[in-house]
Protein backbone atom coordinates (compact mmCIF):
# COMPACT_ATOMS: atom_id res chain seq x y z
CA UNK A 1 0.00 0.00 0.00
CA UNK A 2 1.12 3.56 -1.15
CA UNK A 3 1.38 6.54 1.35
CA UNK A 4 -1.06 9.01 1.24
CA UNK A 5 1.04 12.00 -0.11
CA UNK A 6 2.83 9.41 -2.47
CA UNK A 7 0.07 9.55 -4.71
CA UNK A 8 1.80 12.24 -6.48
CA UNK A 9 4.72 11.12 -8.84
CA UNK A 10 7.08 13.17 -9.75
CA UNK A 11 7.35 14.26 -13.49
CA UNK A 12 3.44 13.96 -13.99
CA UNK A 13 2.76 16.79 -15.71
CA UNK A 14 -0.32 18.47 -15.11
CA UNK A 15 -1.62 15.70 -12.89
CA UNK A 16 -1.72 17.13 -10.16
CA UNK A 17 -3.14 20.22 -10.72
CA UNK A 18 -6.29 18.40 -11.68
CA UNK A 19 -6.32 16.74 -8.43
CA UNK A 20 -6.10 20.29 -7.00
CA UNK A 21 -9.04 20.99 -9.21
CA UNK A 22 -10.86 18.42 -7.90
CA UNK A 23 -10.36 19.05 -3.89
CA UNK A 24 -12.14 22.80 -4.35
CA UNK A 25 -14.43 22.35 -7.00
CA UNK A 26 -16.79 20.34 -4.44
CA UNK A 27 -17.00 23.94 -2.96
CA UNK A 28 -18.34 25.56 -5.73
CA UNK A 29 -21.16 22.89 -5.61
CA UNK A 30 -21.84 23.71 -2.24
CA UNK A 31 -22.03 27.36 -2.28
CA UNK A 32 -25.28 27.36 -5.19
CA UNK A 33 -26.70 25.55 -2.58
CA UNK A 34 -29.44 28.28 -1.20
CA UNK A 35 -29.43 27.28 2.97
CA UNK A 36 -26.81 27.61 4.91
CA UNK A 37 -27.41 23.94 6.59
CA UNK A 38 -26.68 22.52 3.45
CA UNK A 39 -23.66 24.32 2.87
CA UNK A 40 -22.28 23.73 6.28
CA UNK A 41 -23.48 20.23 5.93
CA UNK A 42 -21.51 19.99 2.67
CA UNK A 43 -18.02 21.04 4.22
CA UNK A 44 -18.30 18.79 7.21
CA UNK A 45 -18.60 15.83 4.27
CA UNK A 46 -15.88 17.16 2.34
CA UNK A 47 -13.93 17.36 5.42
CA UNK A 48 -15.02 14.08 6.22
CA UNK A 49 -14.37 12.58 3.27
CA UNK A 50 -10.51 13.84 3.05
CA UNK A 51 -9.64 12.93 6.23
CA UNK A 52 -10.94 9.21 5.62
CA UNK A 53 -9.22 9.62 2.46
CA UNK A 54 -5.42 10.04 4.62
CA UNK A 55 -6.77 7.30 7.45
CA UNK A 56 -7.61 4.92 4.47
CA UNK A 57 -3.70 4.96 3.06
CA UNK A 58 -2.51 4.90 6.56
CA UNK A 59 -4.67 1.81 7.58
CA UNK A 60 -4.26 -1.61 7.15
CA UNK A 61 -6.50 -4.97 7.57
CA UNK A 62 -10.44 -4.42 8.44
CA UNK A 63 -9.84 -0.81 9.43
CA UNK A 64 -8.89 -0.02 5.41
CA UNK A 65 -12.37 -1.38 4.28
CA UNK A 66 -13.86 0.68 7.12
CA UNK A 67 -12.84 4.12 5.85
CA UNK A 68 -13.05 3.13 1.98
CA UNK A 69 -16.67 1.90 3.04
CA UNK A 70 -17.16 5.77 4.85
CA UNK A 71 -15.50 7.44 1.33
CA UNK A 72 -18.35 5.40 -0.76
CA UNK A 73 -21.32 6.55 1.56
CA UNK A 74 -19.66 10.28 1.72
CA UNK A 75 -19.90 10.23 -2.35
CA UNK A 76 -22.92 9.00 -2.71
CA UNK A 77 -24.18 12.19 -0.76
CA UNK A 78 -22.61 14.49 -2.33
CA UNK A 79 -23.43 12.97 -5.57
CA UNK A 80 -27.21 13.10 -4.43
CA UNK A 81 -27.60 16.33 -2.68
CA UNK A 82 -25.22 18.45 -4.29
CA UNK A 83 -24.65 16.37 -8.12
CA UNK A 84 -20.46 16.33 -7.05
CA UNK A 85 -19.97 13.27 -8.72
CA UNK A 86 -15.82 13.66 -8.94
CA UNK A 87 -15.09 12.05 -4.75
CA UNK A 88 -15.42 9.02 -7.17
CA UNK A 89 -12.20 9.68 -9.17
CA UNK A 90 -10.32 9.86 -5.50
CA UNK A 91 -12.10 6.75 -4.72
CA UNK A 92 -11.22 4.80 -8.18
CA UNK A 93 -7.53 6.10 -7.65
CA UNK A 94 -7.48 4.85 -3.59
CA UNK A 95 -8.91 1.62 -4.84
CA UNK A 96 -6.41 0.82 -7.39
CA UNK A 97 -3.82 0.68 -4.58
CA UNK A 98 -5.83 -2.20 -3.12
CA UNK A 99 -3.35 -4.99 -3.70
CA UNK A 100 -5.52 -7.77 -2.35
CA UNK A 101 -6.53 -9.21 -4.99
CA UNK A 102 -10.04 -10.32 -2.95
CA UNK A 103 -10.03 -6.51 -1.48
CA UNK A 104 -9.91 -4.87 -4.66
CA UNK A 105 -12.38 -6.54 -6.81
CA UNK A 106 -14.56 -6.29 -3.85
CA UNK A 107 -14.30 -2.37 -3.74
CA UNK A 108 -14.43 -1.94 -7.26
CA UNK A 109 -17.72 -3.42 -8.34
CA UNK A 110 -18.74 -1.81 -5.16
CA UNK A 111 -17.84 1.70 -5.83
CA UNK A 112 -18.45 0.84 -10.22
CA UNK A 113 -22.09 -0.08 -8.70
CA UNK A 114 -22.98 2.84 -6.51
CA UNK A 115 -21.39 5.17 -9.05
CA UNK A 116 -23.50 3.94 -11.65
CA UNK A 117 -26.94 3.97 -9.51
CA UNK A 118 -26.45 7.40 -8.64
CA UNK A 119 -25.81 8.96 -11.56
CA UNK A 120 -29.00 7.51 -13.07
CA UNK A 121 -30.77 8.31 -10.39
CA UNK A 122 -29.38 12.42 -11.47
CA UNK A 123 -30.42 11.58 -14.76
CA UNK A 124 -33.64 10.22 -13.95
CA UNK A 125 -34.68 12.53 -11.37
CA UNK A 126 -34.02 15.44 -14.61
CA UNK A 127 -31.17 17.28 -12.59
CA UNK A 128 -30.62 20.47 -14.16
CA UNK A 129 -27.05 20.27 -13.21
CA UNK A 130 -26.49 16.69 -13.84
CA UNK A 131 -28.10 17.17 -17.51
CA UNK A 132 -25.15 20.64 -17.80
CA UNK A 133 -22.25 18.48 -16.83
CA UNK A 134 -22.65 15.64 -18.93
CA UNK A 135 -19.43 15.61 -20.75
CA UNK A 136 -17.47 15.46 -17.50
CA UNK A 137 -19.93 13.11 -16.13
CA UNK A 138 -19.40 10.59 -18.99
CA UNK A 139 -15.36 11.10 -18.71
CA UNK A 140 -15.51 10.53 -14.49
CA UNK A 141 -17.47 7.57 -15.25
CA UNK A 142 -14.91 6.03 -18.01
CA UNK A 143 -12.40 7.08 -14.96
CA UNK A 144 -14.34 5.31 -12.67
CA UNK A 145 -13.89 2.19 -14.79
CA UNK A 146 -10.32 2.46 -15.99
CA UNK A 147 -8.32 3.91 -13.16
CA UNK A 148 -8.61 1.33 -10.81
CA UNK A 149 -7.41 -1.54 -13.41
CA UNK A 150 -4.88 0.71 -14.77
CA UNK A 151 -3.63 1.58 -10.77
CA UNK A 152 -3.83 -1.93 -9.78
CA UNK A 153 -1.64 -3.89 -12.89
CA UNK A 154 0.85 -0.81 -12.55
CA UNK A 155 1.52 -1.32 -8.76
CA UNK A 156 1.76 -5.17 -9.47
CA UNK A 157 3.69 -4.84 -12.21
CA UNK A 158 6.14 -2.13 -10.08
CA UNK A 159 6.29 -5.23 -7.58
CA UNK A 160 6.98 -7.77 -9.84
CA UNK A 161 9.96 -5.53 -12.03
CA UNK A 162 11.44 -5.22 -8.49
CA UNK A 163 11.26 -8.67 -7.54
CA UNK A 164 12.89 -9.32 -10.56
CA UNK A 165 15.83 -7.22 -10.11
CA UNK A 166 16.19 -8.40 -6.43
CA UNK A 167 16.13 -11.87 -8.06
CA UNK A 168 18.58 -11.26 -11.11
CA UNK A 169 20.98 -9.72 -8.47
CA UNK A 170 20.86 -12.86 -5.92
CA UNK A 171 21.01 -14.93 -8.99
CA UNK A 172 24.51 -13.00 -10.00
CA UNK A 173 25.68 -13.37 -6.42
CA UNK A 174 24.90 -16.94 -6.27
CA UNK A 175 27.07 -17.53 -9.86
CA UNK A 176 29.75 -15.52 -8.71
CA UNK A 177 29.64 -17.70 -5.88
CA UNK A 178 29.76 -20.88 -7.74
CA UNK A 179 32.59 -19.14 -10.22
CA UNK A 180 34.74 -18.83 -7.38
CA UNK A 181 33.86 -21.97 -6.19
CA UNK A 182 34.84 -23.81 -9.22
CA UNK A 183 38.04 -22.09 -9.57
CA UNK A 184 38.98 -22.46 -6.02
CA UNK A 185 38.38 -26.72 -6.66
CA UNK A 186 40.50 -26.42 -9.59
CA UNK A 187 42.89 -24.87 -8.36
CA UNK A 188 43.08 -27.19 -5.72
CA UNK A 189 42.66 -30.49 -7.48
CA UNK A 190 45.64 -28.92 -10.19
CA UNK A 191 48.13 -27.88 -7.50
CA UNK A 192 47.64 -29.98 -5.34
CA UNK A 193 48.55 -33.34 -7.64
CA UNK A 194 51.36 -31.14 -9.10
CA UNK A 195 52.61 -30.54 -5.61
CA UNK A 196 52.64 -34.05 -4.88
CA UNK A 197 54.20 -34.84 -7.81
CA UNK A 198 57.08 -32.51 -7.20
CA UNK A 199 57.27 -33.40 -3.29
CA UNK A 200 57.91 -36.84 -4.32
CA UNK A 201 60.02 -36.57 -7.06
CA UNK A 202 62.12 -34.69 -4.86
CA UNK A 203 62.23 -36.47 -2.20
CA UNK A 204 63.14 -39.70 -4.62
CA UNK A 205 66.15 -37.53 -6.19
CA UNK A 206 67.71 -36.72 -2.56
CA UNK A 207 67.87 -40.40 -1.79
CA UNK A 208 69.44 -41.17 -5.45
CA UNK A 209 71.53 -38.20 -5.25
CA UNK A 210 74.54 -40.23 -3.81
CA UNK A 211 73.64 -43.64 -5.15
CA UNK A 212 72.57 -42.91 -8.45
CA UNK A 213 73.10 -39.45 -9.49
CA UNK A 214 71.81 -39.83 -13.14
CA UNK A 215 68.84 -41.04 -12.15
CA UNK A 216 68.66 -38.87 -9.31
CA UNK A 217 69.48 -35.87 -12.44
CA UNK A 218 66.77 -37.16 -14.45
CA UNK A 219 64.25 -37.04 -11.24
CA UNK A 220 65.47 -33.43 -10.91
CA UNK A 221 64.31 -32.50 -14.46
CA UNK A 222 61.20 -34.32 -14.01
CA UNK A 223 60.39 -31.66 -11.46
CA UNK A 224 61.27 -28.93 -13.79
CA UNK A 225 59.03 -30.03 -16.16
CA UNK A 226 56.12 -30.77 -13.67
CA UNK A 227 56.51 -27.28 -12.18
CA UNK A 228 56.02 -25.49 -16.05
CA UNK A 229 53.51 -27.91 -16.67
CA UNK A 230 51.49 -26.49 -13.04
CA UNK A 231 51.70 -23.16 -13.43
CA UNK A 232 50.65 -23.62 -17.22
CA UNK A 233 47.58 -25.06 -16.19
CA UNK A 234 47.12 -22.72 -13.77
CA UNK A 235 47.14 -19.70 -16.39
CA UNK A 236 44.57 -21.63 -18.76
CA UNK A 237 42.47 -22.50 -15.20
CA UNK A 238 42.25 -18.45 -14.26
CA UNK A 239 41.40 -17.79 -18.46
CA UNK A 240 38.60 -20.67 -19.04
CA UNK A 241 37.64 -24.07 -18.43
CA UNK A 242 40.04 -26.16 -19.68
CA UNK A 243 38.62 -29.45 -21.35
CA UNK A 244 41.10 -32.49 -20.58
CA UNK A 245 40.12 -36.09 -22.02
CA UNK A 246 40.15 -38.96 -19.47
CA UNK A 247 42.91 -40.57 -22.28
CA UNK A 248 45.56 -37.70 -21.27
CA UNK A 249 44.35 -37.67 -17.51
CA UNK A 250 45.35 -41.14 -17.08
CA UNK A 251 49.00 -40.80 -18.14
CA UNK A 252 49.28 -38.15 -15.59
CA UNK A 253 47.97 -40.54 -13.42
CA UNK A 254 50.79 -42.98 -14.14
CA UNK A 255 53.04 -40.51 -13.70
CA UNK A 256 52.43 -39.73 -9.90
CA UNK A 257 51.64 -43.42 -9.30
CA UNK A 258 54.95 -44.15 -10.02
CA UNK A 259 56.43 -41.51 -8.66
CA UNK A 260 54.60 -42.81 -5.29
CA UNK A 261 56.10 -46.09 -6.13
CA UNK A 262 52.54 -47.53 -5.98
CA UNK A 263 51.56 -50.16 -8.39
CA UNK A 264 49.33 -49.02 -11.34
CA UNK A 265 46.67 -51.53 -13.24
CA UNK A 266 44.38 -49.98 -15.86
CA UNK A 267 40.99 -52.12 -16.88
CA UNK A 268 39.31 -51.07 -19.67
CA UNK A 269 39.43 -48.38 -22.49
CA UNK A 270 40.69 -44.85 -21.82
CA UNK A 271 39.42 -43.63 -24.71
CA UNK A 272 36.16 -43.01 -24.70
CA UNK A 273 33.94 -42.39 -27.82
CA UNK A 274 30.29 -41.73 -26.57
CA UNK A 275 31.49 -39.35 -23.89
CA UNK A 276 31.36 -35.76 -24.32
CA UNK A 277 34.30 -33.32 -23.53
CA UNK A 278 32.30 -32.27 -20.35
CA UNK A 279 31.94 -35.61 -19.14
CA UNK A 280 35.30 -36.25 -19.76
CA UNK A 281 36.28 -33.41 -18.34
CA UNK A 282 34.79 -33.61 -15.26
CA UNK A 283 35.87 -37.52 -14.78
CA UNK A 284 39.45 -36.02 -15.22
CA UNK A 285 39.31 -33.74 -12.82
CA UNK A 286 37.60 -36.03 -10.14
CA UNK A 287 39.83 -39.09 -11.73
CA UNK A 288 42.90 -36.64 -10.59
CA UNK A 289 41.68 -35.89 -6.79
CA UNK A 290 40.82 -39.84 -6.64
CA UNK A 291 44.74 -40.74 -7.42
CA UNK A 292 46.29 -37.68 -5.57
CA UNK A 293 44.34 -38.77 -2.16
CA UNK A 294 45.42 -42.23 -3.24
CA UNK A 295 49.11 -41.06 -2.84
CA UNK A 296 48.56 -38.74 0.06
CA UNK A 297 46.50 -40.79 2.44
CA UNK A 298 45.70 -43.99 1.50
CA UNK A 299 49.50 -45.47 2.38
CA UNK A 300 49.11 -48.24 -0.53
CA UNK A 301 51.37 -50.18 -2.43
CA UNK A 302 48.56 -50.96 -5.89
CA UNK A 303 45.97 -48.52 -7.06
CA UNK A 304 43.16 -50.00 -9.66
CA UNK A 305 41.81 -47.66 -12.40
CA UNK A 306 39.21 -49.30 -13.97
CA UNK A 307 36.81 -48.09 -16.74
CA UNK A 308 33.38 -49.64 -17.14
CA UNK A 309 31.20 -48.30 -20.19
CA UNK A 310 27.58 -49.79 -19.60
CA UNK A 311 24.58 -49.15 -20.84
CA UNK A 312 23.59 -45.47 -20.71
CA UNK A 313 26.36 -45.15 -18.10
CA UNK A 314 30.06 -44.95 -17.25
CA UNK A 315 31.60 -46.24 -14.51
CA UNK A 316 35.36 -45.18 -12.72
CA UNK A 317 36.21 -47.85 -9.76
CA UNK A 318 39.35 -46.15 -8.55
CA UNK A 319 40.71 -48.86 -5.79
CA UNK A 320 43.88 -48.77 -3.42
CA UNK A 321 44.55 -51.35 -0.61
CA UNK A 322 45.85 -48.58 1.54
CA UNK A 323 44.01 -48.21 5.56
CA UNK A 324 40.86 -47.51 4.37
CA UNK A 325 38.82 -44.62 6.20
CA UNK A 326 37.32 -45.15 9.64
CA UNK A 327 34.16 -43.24 8.75
CA UNK A 328 33.11 -42.45 5.01
CA UNK A 329 30.74 -39.55 6.14
CA UNK A 330 33.15 -37.28 7.69
CA UNK A 331 35.55 -38.08 4.70
CA UNK A 332 32.74 -36.72 1.81
CA UNK A 333 32.74 -33.72 3.97
CA UNK A 334 36.45 -32.72 3.14
CA UNK A 335 37.45 -30.42 -0.05
CA UNK A 336 38.64 -33.14 -2.46
CA UNK A 337 35.83 -35.54 -2.17
CA UNK A 338 33.02 -32.88 -1.59
CA UNK A 339 34.31 -30.86 -5.27
CA UNK A 340 34.41 -34.39 -6.35
CA UNK A 341 30.60 -34.96 -5.63
CA UNK A 342 29.73 -32.11 -6.96
CA UNK A 343 31.32 -31.68 -10.13
CA UNK A 344 29.57 -35.50 -11.01
CA UNK A 345 26.25 -34.03 -10.00
CA UNK A 346 26.66 -31.26 -12.55
CA UNK A 347 26.43 -33.57 -15.02
CA UNK A 348 23.94 -35.82 -13.37
CA UNK A 349 26.15 -38.10 -12.02
CA UNK A 350 27.21 -39.88 -8.70
CA UNK A 351 29.84 -40.64 -6.29
CA UNK A 352 29.73 -43.65 -4.09
CA UNK A 353 32.76 -44.49 -1.57
CA UNK A 354 32.98 -48.12 -0.28
CA UNK A 355 36.16 -48.79 2.50
CA UNK A 356 36.94 -50.70 5.35
CA UNK A 357 39.55 -49.39 7.86
CA UNK A 358 42.58 -51.68 6.86
CA UNK A 359 41.40 -52.96 3.95
CA UNK A 360 41.26 -50.44 1.10
CA UNK A 361 39.12 -47.73 -0.51
CA UNK A 362 36.90 -47.84 -3.40
CA UNK A 363 35.31 -44.74 -5.36
CA UNK A 364 32.74 -45.27 -7.67
CA UNK A 365 32.12 -42.73 -10.47
CA UNK A 366 28.80 -42.73 -12.17
CA UNK A 367 28.26 -40.67 -15.33
CA UNK A 368 24.73 -40.39 -17.78
CA UNK A 369 25.84 -41.34 -21.36
CA UNK A 370 23.76 -41.38 -24.41
CA UNK A 371 22.56 -44.66 -25.89
CA UNK A 372 23.92 -44.55 -29.49
CA UNK A 373 21.74 -47.27 -31.37
CA UNK A 374 23.46 -49.23 -33.74
CA UNK A 375 22.50 -48.25 -37.94
CA UNK A 376 20.88 -51.54 -37.97
CA UNK A 377 18.50 -50.92 -35.44
CA UNK A 378 17.87 -47.54 -35.72
CA UNK A 379 16.78 -48.22 -39.26
CA UNK A 380 14.57 -51.02 -38.07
Amino acid sequence: MQKWYQIFHKSTGLSPYVWVVLCILPFYFIFRSSTTYEIVYGILMIILFFVCYVLSFVSKGWKLYFWTSMQIVISIAMTLLFSYVYFSIFLALFIGNVQNRIGFFTLYAVHLVTTFATINYGFVSSNPLFISQFPFVLVCLIVVILLPVNTYNRIKQDRLQGQLEDANKRISDLITLQERQRIARDLHDTLGQKLSLIGLKSDLAGKLLTKNPAKAQAEINDVRQTARTALKEVRELVTQMRGTRVEDEMFRVMQILKAAEIEFRLEGEVKLTDASLLIENVLSMCLKEAVTNVVKHSRATECLVAIEPRRGELVIRVYDNGIGIANTANAMRGNGLQGMKERLEFVNGSLEIQSVEGAGTTLLMKVPIPIIQPAKEAEA
